[in-house]
């Protein structure tokens, strides 16, 4: 047999073993969660920028306010496609929980301002 038979193998069912460990609440509600809330932090200069054109314009803002739209989305679909970004985050969450399941403090999310 071919070793990278076993290599793959080895590697599916290691990624199999991995992902049992997380919850299915976790893994499609509180790490994209996480995600969400970085992405929002990391694309700041077009969250203001789409928050201040909307607050300028009122309710024309569907149509004034197109392309501060357009690079907000650009720039958090970026973010949400982007796997190693997602590694970063479920890394983040499994050491909250690690800390939790130590402590029973529940770390406080962060609370943001404005709207996206």
């Amino acid at each position: 047999m071919d070793n990278n038979f076993f290599f793959q193998n080895y590697l599916f069912f290691f990624t199999l073993a991995e992902n049992a460990k997380l919850r299915h609440v976790e893994k499609d509600v509180l790490i994209p969660q996480i995600m969400r809330d970085r992405a929002k932090e990391l694309c700041s200069d077009k969250v203001q920028a789409f928050t201040k054109c909307c607050q300028e314009t009122g309710v024309l803002m569907v149509v004034k306010c197109r392309q501060e739209n357009a690079a907000l989305k650009d720039c958090l679909v970026g973010y949400y496609s982007d796997p190693s970004f997602y590694e970063e985050c479920k890394a983040e969450y499994l050491k909250q929980r690690e800390e939790y399941r130590a402590t029973g403090i529940k770390k406080k999310r962060q609370k943001f301002t404005h709207n996206v």
